[in-house]
């Protein structure tokens, strides 16, 4: 298979702890060029990577097929739709776009163009998400009426970065949430409603920091909750069936693995402690511990690789996390006129 030379668009914490271990490790893909403002520290971890600080310029080279944008969310369209413009497929760090009519035109441009165009939602790939699929997918929980994910943090202090600013696309909601959100659409498709509670609850911060969804289903209610004030992050995970119930606590450990330098070639990579196990409890309340799957971000990336190679399915569809964006957009609208939205 002829190597997809590929370029990493950003190197900061997301382009350097969570996206150059993965391309560099999987087979198929060539990470062959990085921007960045800052090609020294580049240098200094991808020595055999050209260096650029002009996303235009490495745009021009023909060799690249790939691009990885990693880039604040206020760029993502436009950085996306040139890539797409430039022949090039692309990766786009999550969320899609800041508004649902920006992804909806990139993803019309890459089908005119016939390039591949893919959302990096890893979360899919976390070793809780993977064994609650399982868990659902095989009829375990019977049918599902409950469904809770709990994004918690305690961070009381404001850090000035893009994120936590007064500008599009930014705040817990398109940032956690949209994991949250996109998981729950994995597992059950497009739900019928949104109802939604928004606050910013920190002392002078300027974006949304605690959100509170409810997605409405024919049969099920998912719950989506995260705030940035929690010292107790609760269940990441409480998903009751009609036939049992499944609770997990914590977080995956491969952001922390690639935080300390780790990847997929580490002996443990994508595998939880067996005190992070989840539980699951029968119609009786009777427990027993369910090993965790072991995940693996990478593979998205080796999904993306077939997807270019061999004109497979994308790992995450552009449709899917556009519908992300129009959920977080309903929340919005719902949280301002405090009502349901109905899709």
């Amino acid at each position: 298979m002829k190597p997809i030379k590929t370029a990493l668009v950003g190197f900061g914490v997301s382009g350097q702890n969570f996206h150059a271990p993965l391309l560099s490790f999987v087979d198929g893909i060539e990470l062959t060029a990085v921007v960045s403002s800052k090609p020294e520290l580049v240098k200094s971890v991808l020595p055999d990577c050209a260096t650029y600080t002009s996303f235009e310029d490495v745009l021009e080279e023909p060799q690249i097929e790939l691009v990885v944008l990693t880039v604040p969310n206020t760029l993502h369209y436009e950085h996306t739709k040139a890539a797409l413009l430039a022949g090039k497929h692309v990766v786009v760090e999550k969320p899609f776009t800041t508004t649902s009519a920006e992804a909806e035109e990139l993803i019309a441009l890459s089908e005119l163009k016939g390039l591949k165009l893919s959302v990096y939602h890893n979360r899919r790939f976390d070793c809780d998400f993977l064994t609650l699929r399982e868990l659902v997918e095989t009829g375990q929980l019977g049918k599902v009426h409950s469904y809770l994910c709990n994004y918690n943090r305690y961070r009381p202090h404001i850090k000035g970065r893009w994120r936590e600013q007064d500008a599009p696309g930014a705040g817990i909601l398109y940032d956690l949430g949209a994991h949250g959100i996109d998981q729950a659409l994995s597992l059950f498709g497009a739900p019928k409603s949104v109802q939604a509670k928004l606050r910013i609850q920190r002392k002078d911060a300027a974006a949304v920091d605690h959100f509170h969804l409810v997605l409405g289903y024919d049969a099920c209610d998912v719950i989506l909750h995260g705030n940035c004030l929690s010292t107790e992050q609760g269940p990441r995970f409480q998903v009751t069936g009609d036939k049992a119930t499944y609770i997990t606590y914590g977080m995956d450990p491969q952001e922390d693995m690639l935080k300390a330098g780790g990847g997929p070639a580490s002996p443990a990579w994508g595998v939880e402690a067996e005190d992070d196990w989840g539980t699951l409890y029968n119609e009786a309340g009777e427990g027993r511990c369910i090993p965790s799957q072991q995940g693996g971000y990478e593979r998205f990336y080796t999904g993306m690789r077939d997807a270019i190679r061999s004109d497979t399915a994308v790992p995450v569809s552009p449709r899917d996390a556009m519908l992300t964006i129009r959920i977080i957009e309903a929340a919005y609208l719902s949280d301002k006129a405090a009502r349901t939205i109905f899709l």
